[in-house]
C-alpha cells in the first residue's frame, strides 16, 4: 500500500484499488502532479481491512481483481452505508458491466488506457461531490444543534410556521394567544439564526428526517 500526504489532513485524497502495482504507481504520480493525495491498495481485502482517512475523497476501483472484484466492493460499500463516491477504471469493462456499476451509483466508468486529463477530471468531479456531501452533513449537524436549543413550544411553532400557518392559525392550533405566538416565534427565529420564513424553511429541509418527524 502506498500513501502520500502532501497537504493538510482534510485535503482531498483519491483511494486507488487495483491489483496492478504499476498502474497504481502511475496514477498516484499523476494525481500528485496536480496536488491530489493518493492511497493505493493492491486487493479488495487490503482495502476493506484498512482504516481510511476522514477526508474528502473518492474510490477508484478496478473491476477484475483476485478475490473480491470491484463490483463486489462497490456493493459492500453501499450495503454498509459508505457514501464516498466510486468510479471504475478497468481494462476489462463492457457495456453491461458499466450499466451495472452506474445503476449501483458509480460516478463514472472509465476504460484503460485512459487519457490523463479524462481521469483527472473524473476524480476531481467525484471529490467535488464528496465535498458537497460533507458540507451538507456539516450544515445539518449545526442546524440540529440549533434546533435542540428550542423549547417544546418553540418547536411546535416552528413546525407550524414551515407548514404555512400564520400567527392567528398557530394560536388557534396551540390554544394560546396570538401575542404569545409572536413571542415564541421571535425567540425561535433568533435561536435558529434566520431572519425570514424562506430561510427557516431551508434550514428545516436540511434537518435529518428523524428530527423533523420527532414528537415535541
Amino acid at each position: 500500500m502506498g500513501v502520500t500526504t502532501s497537504k493538510g489532513s482534510k485535503s482531498p485524497i483519491a483511494i486507488l484499488v487495483d491489483d496492478d502495482a504499476t498502474v497504481c504507481a502511475a496514477l498516484e504520480n499523476l494525481l500528485n502532479s496536480v496536488g491530489i493525495d493518493a492511497m493505493t491498495f493492491l486487493s479488495g481485502r487490503e482495502f476493506l481491512d484498512a482504516k481510511l482517512p476522514d477526508r474528502p475523497s473518492c474510490v477508484v476501483l478496478d473491476v477484475r481483481m483476485p478475490g473480491i472484484s470491484g463490483l463486489d466492493l462497490q456493493h459492500h460499500l453501499t450495503r454498509n452505508g459508505v457514501t464516498t463516491p466510486v468510479l471504475f477504471l478497468t481494462a476489462h469493462g463492457d457495456i453491461a458491466m458499466s450499466v451495472q456499476a452506474m445503476k449501483a451509483g458509480a460516478q463514472d466508468f472509465l476504460t484503460k488506457p485512459v487519457r490523463d486529463q479524462t481521469f483527472l477530471d473524473a476524480v476531481s468531479k467525484a471529490i467535488a461531490t464528496d465535498v458537497s456531501r460533507r458540507n451538507a452533513l456539516s450544515a445539518a449537524d449545526r442546524y440540529v444543534s440549533l434546533f435542540e436549543t428550542l423549547t417544546v413550544r418553540e418547536r411546535q411553532v416552528l413546525k407550524l410556521v414551515v407548514s404555512g400557518e400564520v400567527n392567528k392559525q398557530i394560536a388557534f392550533s396551540l390554544g394560546i394567544s396570538e401575542f404569545t405566538v409572536k413571542l415564541h416565534r421571535s425567540n425561535m427565529m433568533k435561536k435558529m439564526q434566520v431572519s425570514s420564513v424562506a430561510q427557516l424553511f431551508n434550514v428545516w429541509q436540511a434537518l435529518p428526517s428523524h428530527v423533523r418527524m420527532s414528537d415535541d
